[in-house]
């Protein structure tokens, strides 16, 4: 399966072609996206803990998920329980009061995984999708896919923040991400959405040749 792409920037021009090419929005409660999420086939909640890790507050988040109808939880990916950046120890004392009370709310429930945490035992029956987070130079290491072929041997979806290239879409996709998310249509969005749409062209076309290479 091809990595799917969730914006976390949302225009009218990605509405128009959302449901076309298979794009996603990703949400916060820090923006006023969450109305237009029935633009979209697919969508995920954040927690804006990578932007705003001092005024996070866990009541408003939880209440903020309370509001949106069930039927729209029931097409939400994921929702994650709040991290600490760069922290594995914090992120897990953090997270795992939160994780059933996202899932109480009826979403799937995401543990944000961190910089080190291939060295923890994670709580895998806690949650049911990897969000792979942490530094640039953590989530994209071979520690971090490491994480991610574990939690899919645990069965469960991974997903990889903060996805701004084609270089990063491609190693979310050779990760086994089944999503992948990023704000670069926030910047430039007229010029950057056929950018975008350039990279999940030659993302599927890399994949669709993969197999005949590998038989060559």
């Amino acid at each position: 399966m091809i990595t799917r792409y969730l914006t976390g920037a949302d225009n009218a021009a990605v509405r128009a072609v959302a449901h076309a090419r298979q794009i996603g929005l990703l949400v916060t409660p820090d923006t006023n996206y969450g109305k237009h999420v029935g633009s979209y086939p697919f969508w995920a909640a954040d927690n804006a803990c990578f932007n705003n890790p001092e005024t996070f507050d866990l009541d408003k988040y939880l209440a903020w998920l309370d509001a949106f109808p069930v039927a729209m939880r029931k097409r939400c990916l994921f929702a994650p329980a709040p991290d600490v950046v760069g922290d594995p120890v914090k992120t897990m004392k953090r997270s795992l009061p939160v994780l059933p009370r996202i899932r109480a709310l009826g979403y799937k429930a995401a543990y944000v995984a961190q910089d080190g945490c291939e060295k923890q035992t994670l709580p895998w029956d806690s949650f049911d999708v990897l969000f792979i987070g942490g530094s640039t130079e953590w989530k994209l290491s071979p520690a971090a896919q490491h994480v991610a072929a574990l939690a899919k041997r645990h069965g469960k979806t991974v997903h990889m923040g903060r996805v701004n290239s084609y270089k990063r879409m491609k190693i979310a996709h050779d990760f086994g991400a089944a999503t992948a998310d990023g704000t670069f249509l926030k910047f430039g969005p007229t010029a950057n959405l056929p950018r975008l749409l350039g990279w999940l062209d030659k993302l599927a076309a890399a994949v669709a040749v993969r197999p005949l290479a590998a038989t060559a």
